[in-house]
């Protein structure tokens, strides 16, 4: 209705998923980091949590659409089952025959079981993602921590993931489910977007639509987050409702009064920021009525295809040699931006972006083997003695760690694409797309970064388990002798000693203080891979060019 009025070619405010409207917040990236981190990693449970309406179920289509093809995923949209229910559920989604007696905890855990085997002999790994997981009874929880026994002598078959509103950390915070809360292993909560953040997402759904110029003047912007605290599926339902009112008016910008009016018209009230959110709920429950429709629509939809257009650049191999062998000039200096802007040469590049040529590179850059045909990337580098460690940061953050890395990066239709980030200058860096070395701005990569990463290392001993408090290992050997090594001043105490002491951790939280990391004295991979870069190891590729 109001489309041609404002020159859009589609309702840029609708509540349905569509990718090519995703806009990657600062939060949002960080919850699909932890969510890709369950992909990639074996054991345990990954869980995340949201308000209604933040973006829980976006992140979900986002992380099924880039699942690696050797992953097999149990998709629970409607977890309110009894545990039989719960397990039959599963094997069905997985395609498994159920057994005769199917109404059988112990029948439907054996058929899993062998499922899960067959396939990790395979190569396969099997993630469990369970959606508004705080709906699941106290049967079905325990149901799941008994899933989690389900192993081979290295590592767990099943991985499972729990999406859910707070009320989920409330459930497992109870006595009788400590045991369950204390296997999982990474937890995240999904936060609404900041003021900026809503300005921003409003003017990208607005483009995306094919928006040319301003429609929501400033103060509008500002009501919608004031009104809507920053919860996107109402900033929808709000902006939607303005927009509409703004052309019945004939009116070609978008108000604060219209916004206020269009909020009012919602829900049925005359809105504050307090009354708005007693209206979330109501709207929650059409939006998740609209997208369980069409949510399975949009998790296969296929990656661009298109010609091969690289302008600038060099070929990719002469530049993999100068960087693993250090030979790189530390400034700017007489460097050229590609003159094709980076967007055009994602679009153009086609599956050349899908991340397998990425991960070839990271690879080829370490001296290991990369087959795009065999397991996971993350498994494979394991098996090679190497660790994926899997982020989100800032560019201070990756000179820190000092490793190549590929960047995932999102274009303004929504489509992701993986790069090798291959050199780290002042202002400028250079990406490795197919077969080319292309040189672009900070500025320019970061309109389509949003600080998600991978990169792989090589832990102390081949061990890439976090080093903490009370533990005796080889690896509180190395973690002393490296303080001792990178910081002749420091007192990591006796050098040989094999057992991590109070005094040792007050000299790792030192490090970290001094390092700029986070100061909990638990020496996980981040604190590892920094400590290793100082250490300037030998044959380590390097990403900044004055190291």
């Amino acid at each position: 209705m109001y489309t041609k009025f404002f020159g859009l070619n589609e309702k840029p405010f609708a509540i349905t998923p569509d990718p090519r409207y995703l806009y990657m917040s600062e939060w949002h990236g960080e919850g699909l980091a932890h969510l890709v981190y369950g992909v990639t990693e074996s054991g345990g449970f990954i869980q995340l949590t949201g308000e209604v309406g933040t973006g829980k179920t976006t992140l979900v289509r986002t992380l099924l659409g880039q699942m690696p093809a050797e992953v097999d995923v149990a998709l629970i949209l409607n977890p309110q089952l009894s545990a039989v229910e719960f397990l039959v559920a599963i094997c069905e989604e997985l395609g498994i025959p159920l057994p005769e007696e199917k109404h059988s905890s112990k029948a439907l855990v054996d058929a899993l079981n062998l499922h899960l085997l067959a396939a990790h002999a395979r190569g396969r790994r099997t993630i469990l993602l369970v959606d508004e997981a705080q709906n699941l009874s106290a049967a079905v929880l325990e149901q799941l921590r008994l899933l989690t026994n389900l192993e081979t002598a290295k590592q767990k078959l099943l991985q499972i993931i729990l999406i859910a509103q707070p009320e989920l950390r409330e459930l497992l915070a109870q006595p009788n489910l400590r045991q369950l809360a204390q296997r999982v292993t990474g937890r995240y909560h999904l936060e609404p977007l900041s003021r900026e953040e809503s300005f921003r997402y409003i003017d990208h759904r607005l483009k995306v639509a094919g928006a040319l110029g301003e429609i929501f003047d400033p103060s509008a912007k500002r009501e919608v987050y004031e009104l809507s605290g920053g919860i996107p599926r109402i900033m929808n339902v709000i902006c939607d409702r303005a927009l509409l009112g703004a052309y019945s008016q004939e009116n070609r910008k978008v108000t604060k009064s219209i916004v206020r009016r269009a909020a009012a018209e919602v829900s049925g009230h005359s809105l504050t920021p307090l009354v708005i959110k007693w209206a979330i709920p109501a709207v929650a429950i059409v939006g998740a009525m609209l997208i369980g429709a069409g949510l399975w629509s949009v998790f296969n939809d296929d990656a661009h295809s298109t010609a091969h257009d690289v302008s600038m650049a060099v070929p990719i191999d002469a530049a993999a040699t100068e960087l693993a062998a250090g030979n790189r000039e530390a400034t700017d200096a007489g460097r050229r931006p590609a003159v094709t802007p980076l967007e055009q040469q994602l679009l153009a590049a086609g599956s050349a972006t899908n991340g397998e040529e990425a991960m070839r590179m990271l690879f080829e850059l370490w001296g290991i083997t990369y087959d795009p045909a065999a397991v996971t990337a993350c498994t494979q580098a394991e098996q090679q003695g190497f660790s994926c460690y899997f982020s989100r940061s800032t560019w201070s953050g990756l000179r820190q760690l000092d490793r190549p890395v590929v960047l995932t990066l999102t274009d303004s239709s929504g489509n992701t694409h993986q790069l090798t980030l291959l050199s780290l200058y002042d202002d400028t860096a250079d990406l490795a797309l197919g077969d080319k070395v292309l040189t672009y701005t900070l500025d320019d990569v970061s309109e389509f970064w949003f600080g998600q990463f991978l990169l792989i290392w090589n832990p102390p001993n081949g061990k890439p388990d976090a080093i903490r408090l009370g533990m005796r290992d080889e690896n509180v050997r190395w973690l002393r002798q490296s303080l001792a090594a990178v910081d002749p001043e420091s007192n990591p105490g006796e050098l040989d000693s094999d057992y991590f002491d109070d005094e040792l951790r007050r000299e790792v939280m030192s490090f970290q203080r001094r390092q700029r990391l986070p100061v909990d004295g638990l020496v996980g991979s981040q604190t590892q891979i920094v400590l290793n870069s100082l250490l300037g190891l030998d044959g380590t590729p390097r990403l900044v060019a004055d190291r």
